[in-house]
């Protein structure tokens, strides 16, 4: 009777079982990483900035390097003859023998005269408008532009000039073109290690924030993997979770940093006939970074919600590694 009553399953067993089973399910159903919280849509948050960050240095650097391009492509077309004023002398007599003088040359293509209204314009930034260009001691020019490919004899025309009109000089622009190119590509320099550094703090973040994560629930992410879950396994969900939260982030600092290029597209375009905007323009440009910089946005956005997902990934399989070489018999 004793064996009997002993063999006879308990009625209250498989209703135990069954809310076993039921938890055991409800377990494997709910996610590793815990769900969004106040310091996931932080982490999201600082990666929208420093995407945007990182796409206006990327412009920035595109700016200043098509820009000098612009002007050694400019250096190589043209020269300029400058006439300075004195008493007794013809202005417009020597800028037309200056003219005929450059146009002799092999290699000059054309020789143009900068007229009274085109020099004043050229001051008015720091003049202003209205004044008399006449009244003024302001150096008149003649553009020369030449053939880069085949560039006149610079020294002979200068001594001609020099002995055949007073006061004149001219300016193959190169020595003071020469130093802002340097300039523009140590800024493109500078700007490329900001933006490796944006990068970088943008990875630490993500390790931050992952190792945040897993203290969460450490204690689950442990028996998981001591039962037989592998690394890999567990950095996916990881891995999973910080793609989509830095998707999130970098595409909403990318998108803010196109609408800022497009914003300053539009002004320059707005404001083209200023004279402000005249010389911003023949330093910067247009301030449009063309489709190759918008290209770059899109590859910045991509690589920061990959360089998320690797970061939170490598990080977990660390931990995990670490794990084991603390406990080699587990």
């Amino acid at each position: 009777m004793t064996e009997a009553a002993e063999e006879r399953p308990s009625p209250g067993k498989p209703r135990v079982a069954a809310l076993a089973g039921v938890r055991l399910s409800r377990r494997r159903a709910a996610p590793i990483v815990p769900p969004d919280n106040v310091a996931g849509h932080a982490m999201v948050l600082v990666i929208a900035i420093m995407t945007f960050l990182s796409c206006l240095t990327l412009g920035a650097v595109s700016l200043v390097r098509d820009s000098a391009a612009t002007w050694q492509a400019q250096i190589s077309r043209e020269a300029t003859i400058q006439i300075r004023p004195d008493e007794g002398l013809d202005m417009e007599a020597a800028l037309a023998e200056a003219q005929a003088i450059a146009r002799r040359y092999p290699g000059v293509r054309d020789a143009r005269i900068v007229g009274p209204e085109a020099t004043a314009r050229l001051l008015e930034p720091w003049l202003g408008s209205g004044f008399d260009i006449d009244a003024l001691p302001v150096p008149r020019l003649v553009v020369v532009t030449i053939d880069p490919s085949s560039p006149p004899d610079f020294a002979s025309m200068r001594i001609e000039l020099g002995a055949k009109i007073p006061h004149a000089s001219l300016d193959d622009h190169r020595a003071w073109v020469d130093r802002l190119v340097a300039m523009a590509h140590t800024t493109v320099t500078i700007g490329l290690a900001v933006l490796a550094l944006m990068l970088s703090a943008t990875a630490l973040t993500v390790i931050f924030a992952t190792r945040g994560a897993m203290a969460v629930n450490r204690h689950v992410i442990e028996v998981l993997h001591f039962i037989g879950a592998e690394a890999g396994f567990i950095a996916s969900q990881f891995r999973r979770h910080f793609l989509l939260a830095g998707m999130k982030g970098a595409a909403a600092g990318g998108i803010a940093a196109a609408v800022v290029f497009v914003a300053f597209s539009w002004w320059s375009s707005r404001n083209i006939a200023t004279p402000e905007a005249d010389q911003a323009t023949a330093l910067f440009g247009n301030f449009a970074i063309g489709m190759t910089g918008y290209l770059g946005v899109a590859v910045i956005v991509v690589f920061i919600a990959f360089l998320t997902a690797a970061t939170s990934h490598f990080t977990v399989v660390s931990h995990l590694s670490d794990l084991d070489a603390r406990n080699p018999d587990g």
